[in-house]
């Protein structure tokens, strides 16, 4: 368990036995516990190591938070709360019908990984529709003994949003402040199917709004270094999606495209990291499928083919 401030830590889950690729929050207080985004299933029994390890059970849970429900952050959501059916989970109302049925999230995800989704994601169970409280951003809620603003902040998902504790300064942002490895290349996280690059923009306002002490990234760890980061994060969107676009309008199929924007990418991360630390990044977000979110937000736009 690694601190934030107090009552608040984080679990490195070491996903496919690698760490430093995804995070899961704790919010410890006398209110009980809140976990947020538990992580995919085949890394709950990390999950439950880094619980015990702070002397947190099981019934002392009394909320998840998810900033949205793409598997690596929502998807041992269902498992834990068939166990623990007294834990309540909060999560953006588009995001509220795949929690209850998640055939499409299945679907969606198995076109990607195909014959591995068992390997990298475990079980995607269902989420009893008693147990969820719908967000829309803007609300004020209750959870781990503390008090959290709730914004809105769609971009890499259109279903996704941030929670901040006032307290603390730290503002969980899930994918929205991108992934980012020891202070080092902002990497956004771009795949499909909803991905907008207007409204991320907008989304870091609200962020920035809240005058944030720390940004804590599922993709990884605490960062404090909030304006340069996010202005960094923007920066790398608007270079990713150029060359997504000018790949677009460009020869070739979709399958070369990204290929050639993969290895785009890995060059601009190998001039600020380690070739470890890049392949950890590939990991968090592979690059082929990030030019395939940005590849249907331009074609959705009519600016490319």
């Amino acid at each position: 368990m690694n601190t934030l401030s107090h009552g608040l830590s984080w679990v490195d889950l070491q996903f496919r036995g690698r760490p430093q690729v995804i995070a899961t929050g704790i919010v410890q207080g006398h209110g009980g516990v809140a976990i947020v985004d538990p992580g995919p299933t085949s890394c709950l029994e990390t999950l439950e190591l880094g619980l015990q390890a702070s002397g947190i059970r099981w019934p002392d849970v009394r909320h998840i938070l998810l900033t949205h429900i793409h598997l690596d952050h929502a998807g041992a959501t269902g498992t834990i709360v068939r166990e623990h059916p007294h834990i309540t989970v909060l999560v953006h109302d588009r995001g509220m019908k795949h929690m209850v049925d998640p055939t499409k999230l299945i679907q969606s995800a198995t076109r990607v990984y195909r014959d591995r989704m068992n390997e990298l994601w475990g079980e995607v169970a269902a989420v009893p529709a008693g147990n969820l409280v719908s967000l829309i951003g803007g609300e004020r809620i209750e959870a781990g003994g503390r008090s959290f603003d709730v914004a809105y902040t769609p971009g890499h998902a259109s279903h996704h949003v941030s929670y901040f504790d006032e307290s603390s300064g730290v503002a969980w942002v899930g994918d929205t402040a991108g992934v980012c490895l020891n202070g080092g290349y902002v990497l956004p996280p771009t795949p499909p199917p909803d991905v907008d690059v207007d409204a991320w923009g907008q989304s870091v306002e609200r962020i920035l709004a809240w005058s944030p002490a720390t940004l804590m990234l599922t993709h990884f760890g605490p960062i404090t270094s909030v304006r340069p980061h996010l202005a960094s994060l923007l920066d790398n969107l608007m270079t990713t999606s150029g060359i997504a676009l000018a790949l677009l309008n460009g020869p070739g199929t979709d399958e070369e495209r990204g290929a050639v924007f993969a290895e785009r990418v890995r060059d601009q991360l190998r001039s600020q990291m380690t070739e470890s630390e890049v392949a950890t990044y590939v990991v968090a977000a592979a690059y082929e499928h990030l030019f395939n979110g940005l590849a249907r937000y331009w074609r959705k736009k009519g600016a490319a083919a």
